[in-house]
């Protein structure tokens, strides 16, 4: 197996493993956080946008959301304007979450990036979404 791909694997493994550690703390499921993160920008947002702007299906999104609507983190409601829509708000308890997460996601970053200069933080940066966009032209 070429060596990038394998570690990249590896790390992706790893970094997931940590993540879903650290939202669990908060009642959270993988990639719930993500739902939240953009619910917390664009609250009422519907799940195909919200598929759209975390790169997944719409579908995967539903079924986020169905959990998170069963534990009071967000609401769904019709569109006022067009009834074929969904919207997913957030409740208290899903906006109540926001400063926790992000620190908690703030920390995780940190500890995994501890041995790194700043310098190398932000070469880390770049050479990431260079190969994230390389990637994504591929599909």
């Amino acid at each position: 197996m070429p060596e990038f791909l394998d570690l990249h694997g590896k790390t992706t493994k790893v970094l997931r493993a940590l993540a879903e550690t650290a939202m669990r703390r908060h009642g959270l499921h993988q990639g719930q956080d993500r739902l939240l993160a953009v619910l917390w920008e664009r609250d009422g947002s519907t799940p195909g946008e919200i598929a759209a702007a975390l790169h997944v299906t719409t579908p995967t999104v539903v079924k986020m959301a169905t959990r998170m609507s069963a534990v009071g983190l967000l609401t769904r409601r019709r569109d006022e304007r067009d009834s074929r829509l969904v919207r997913l708000w957030l409740t208290d308890e899903g906006r109540a979450l926001r400063e926790p997460v992000e620190a908690e996601r703030r920390s995780l970053e940190e500890e995994v990036t501890a041995d790194l200069t700043e310098a190398e933080r932000r070469q880390l940066m770049i050479a990431l979404a260079k190969i994230y966009k390389s990637g994504s032209d591929l599909l």
